[in-house]
């Protein structure tokens, strides 16, 4: 199991929201730009691993989001509100983190850096998604 800090969470938000912005080839960049966010050297590390592996699983987060949510497609879900989306499904599906811990996670991400409605928003649609994720993605003893 895999827990990670507050402080990397938010830099993989930070990280994630410049991949999502166009920067993904330049990770380099991208990982400098974490050296700005006051939270330690493995903070930053770890949120940088973080964001790349939600990264690179993101079309996988994006199916499962996507029969949840038909009003509101990725596409046209805020870009905050979509990555902690896909670092929530990331972590529970291939990190290890129980699910109750990523939703929680991920809806204090959603109050910190999100507009009015994003916490219920991202809570509404991982409670759901909890349900659907498929049974390999459910470690023992993590029940949501």
């Amino acid at each position: 199991m895999t827990s990670f800090s507050r402080d990397a969470r938010r830099c993989a938000l930070q990280a994630l929201y410049q991949f999502d912005a166009g920067n993904e080839g330049d990770a380099d960049l991208v990982r400098e730009s974490l050296e700005g966010s006051r939270t330690s050297d493995a903070a930053q590390a770890e949120g940088f691993e973080l964001a790349r592996g939600a990264w690179e699983h993101r079309l996988e987060a994006d199916e499962l989001v996507k029969p949840l949510t038909p009003e509101w497609p990725t596409h046209r879900q805020p870009m905050i509100d979509r990555n902690i989306l896909r670092i929530a499904v990331y972590e529970i599906l291939h990190a290890g983190t129980p699910g109750k811990v990523a939703i929680n996670a991920a809806v204090e991400l959603a109050k910190e850096f999100g507009g009015e409605k994003s916490f219920g928003f991202v809570n509404a649609v991982l409670d759901k998604a909890w349900k659907t994720f498929p049974e390999s993605g459910r470690v023992s003893g993590a029940e949501g």
